[in-house]
C-alpha cells in the first residue's frame, strides 16, 4: 500500500515555502497552503505571529510544531480523503495526491475515476479503489498526466493571468521538480 510520508515530500518539494502572488486565486500560501481557501488552519496564527518577528519568511520553516501542523494538514484534508492507504501503488498514489493538492481533491479525483472508466463522482470509496489498483499503473500514469495537462490548459483559457503558472504546472504533471 501506498505510504503518505513518501507522498508529502514529493508535494512538499512542488509547493515550496512562502508566497503572497497578487496573481494567485488562493492569495497567500505557505507551503501550498492557501489562506483564501483554508482560512481557518490553524497555522495561520502561527504565520501570522512569525511575521512581526525578524527573519520572516525564514523563521517559519525552523518552527517545529508548524511543521508538523503542515504534515497532519495534508494527510487529514487531502491523503485520508482520496483513501491514499488503500492504493497500492505508489506512484499511483503520489499522482492523484499532488494533483489533488494543486487542483483539489474532488478534480484529482474525478480524473483518476475517467481515467479508469467509472462514474466520475469525485468521491473516491471502495469500488473506484478496486477500479485504480487493478488498472495498469503505466497506463494509469500516462493517462492521468494527459488529463492533468488538459485541465491546466482549460485554466489558462478560462484565467490568462495564470499562464505564467503553465509551465510549472506541466512540469509538475510530469512528475518533474
Amino acid at each position: 500500500m501506498a505510504e503518505f510520508t513518501k507522498a508529502f515530500q514529493l508535494v512538499i518539494a512542488h509547493e515550496g515555502g512562502y508566497g503572497n502572488d497578487p496573481d494567485d486565486p488562493g492569495g497567500e500560501t505557505y507551503k501550498g497552503v492557501a489562506r483564501k481557501i483554508f482560512s481557518k488552519w490553524d497555522g495561520w496564527i502561527e504565520i501570522d505571529i512569525k511575521k512581526r518577528l525578524t527573519g520572516f519568511p525564514a523563521n517559519l520553516d525552523k518552527d517545529v510544531d508548524l511543521q508538523q501542523n503542515v504534515f497532519d494538514f495534508y494527510r487529514v484534508n487531502f491523503w485520508d480523503k482520496m483513501n491514499g492507504d488503500s492504493i497500492s501503488n505508489q506512484k499511483v498514489a503520489e499522482s492523484i495526491f499532488d494533483f489533488g493538492v494543486n487542483a483539489g481533491v474532488g478534480t484529482s479525483v474525478s480524473l483518476a475515476q475517467m481515467v479508469i472508466q467509472a462514474e466520475a463522482d469525485g468521491v473516491i470509496g471502495p469500488q473506484s479503489i478496486e477500479a485504480i489498483n487493478k488498472f495498469d499503473p503505466e497506463h494509469f500514469i500516462a493517462a492521468f498526466t494527459v488529463a492533468k495537462i488538459a485541465r491546466y490548459i482549460s485554466i489558462v483559457k478560462k484565467r490568462p493571468t495564470s499562464q505564467k503558472y503553465f509551465y510549472g504546472w506541466v512540469r509538475r504533471a510530469l512528475g518533474e521538480n
